[in-house]
Parts: structure tokens; sequence; C-alpha cells
């Protein structure tokens, strides 16, 4: 199987791409491997001084894949990854944004999105909760327009994601608004740069340390759930689940 992830590099700063457009850049298990892999690669080598987070097509990810989902335990050490790289991580996003994909954006260190992306936290929809994504997640977004995205599932843009703390940024123009961001870590020092990080994430470690092994096994029990069950069999048949009054 071709690995999902595309690769380039300008002045120091890699791009990773998710490019599995076929599903949407769900998180299947080879598009976790693969995107791990990649991270520590950049991780490793000292040329890289930030990695853009980015991807094809008009979906930066649509969540977990139901067909091939990843182990809870490898989602979780790709976010806590993420969190801990020693270079600072930009989420670049184009297109719209659902479930676990927002675990992602959460993990990063900053993440700009265009005005015509789209964000749901749609994991109670097909009976689940978001469970592993809650590790980056809780500690770093506003808790009360959390609990209403969380509950209902709705549909939010870029603005609301901005004011909950789920972006750094929302813009027209990506790029335009990346640049200033990109040249600042171009001129700051990469030691520097690595224990800043360190400062700013030391929260939300512990957030790991505390909660990852419960938040796994909720998520491997609700996932295993009948009501899972139905929720995900009715998303595949694209009707409404039982429960729906």
């Amino acid at each position: 199987m071709t690995v999902p992830i595309g690769r380039a590099r300008t002045r120091g700063v890699e791009t990773l791409s998710l490019d599995d457009t076929d599903r949407r850049n769900a998180l299947s298990a080879s598009l976790v491997a693969a995107l791990a892999a990649a991270l520590a690669d950049c991780g490793e080598d000292p040329d890289v001084r930030a990695v853009v987070l980015t991807h094809t097509g008009n979906t930066f990810s649509a969540g977990a894949d139901l067909r091939e989902p990843p182990p809870p335990q490898a989602l979780v050490g790709l976010l806590r990854q993420l969190v801990e790289l020693p270079r600072p991580v930009i989420a670049r996003v184009t297109g719209h944004v659902r479930a676990g994909g927002l675990g992602l954006l959460a993990a990063c260190d900053m993440a700009v999105a265009s005005r015509a992306a789209t964000f749901a936290f749609t994991e109670v929809r097909v009976g689940v909760a978001p469970a592993v994504i809650s590790l980056p997640l809780l500690p770093r977004t506003d808790p009360r327009a959390l609990a209403r995205h969380y509950l209902t599932g709705e549909r939010f843009g870029s603005d609301e994601a901005v004011r909950t703390g789920l972006l750094t940024a929302a813009a027209d123009d990506v790029d335009e608004a990346l640049a200033p961001i990109l040249d600042g870590l171009r001129r700051s020092a990469p030691e520097a740069l690595a224990e800043t990080k360190r400062l700013l994430t030391a929260r939300v470690l512990e957030t790991f340390d505390r909660d990852a092994a419960e938040l796994t096994a909720l998520s491997a029990r609700l996932f295993a759930s009948g009501q899972a069950r139905e929720g995900m069999t009715a998303f595949l048949e694209r009707r409404d689940p039982a429960w729906v009054v």
C-alpha cells in the first residue's frame, strides 16, 4: 500500500501532507503509522526547524477510519508524539475536519485554517465519545464552548474554532497568515524553540500521564458497544441511527 503522507521541505520547514483522499484522510491504522514515522524522522533531523501538517483534497481528516480504525493506543501515541516533538508543529487547514482529525489540530502547537473550513465532533452521532482526542483538547480549549460541540456534534466554522482555542487563526488566505509565523520560527534558535515548546506543553503532557490509560479503555469499550455498531452501520448506510427521535 502506498504510504499516504506527502513530504516537502522549504528553508528548514518540513511539510507533511495527509494524502489519502479516497478515504478523506481518515485516520486509518496505516495513515497513523505513516504519519508517526514521518514525524519521527523530523524529530531526529537537525535541519528541520518546524513542521507544517496539512492535507490534500477538501478534507483535512474525516476522523477515525471506520473500516480500518487504528488501535486506541496508536492514536494516543501519535497525539503524544505531536505534543512532544522537539520541533514546533503547525496545522495548515484548507478543508473540513471531523472527530479524530480535531485531535490532530489540538496536538499541534498552532493551527491556521481557511474561513471555508468546517469542524465537528461527530462522535456522539455514531454512538461513541471523543475520548482519546480529549487528551490534547481539554487542556487547550474553552470548556463551555467545547461542551456544546462535544455534546451536539454540530458543525461550526473557523471563527468559532478560533474562539474556542482550537485554532490559532482563521484567514481567507492561509499561506499569507502562515508566512509571519514560519518567518518567526526560522529566525528562532533551535534549542530555544525546543525548550519553549516544552514549557508550553507541560500541562498537556500531564493530562496524557494522568488520563491516557482511562480514556484509551473508554474508547475501546465504546467502539465495541452495540450502540456504536448501530451508529457506524447507519453512517455507512447513509441513514439515521435507531436512536434519532
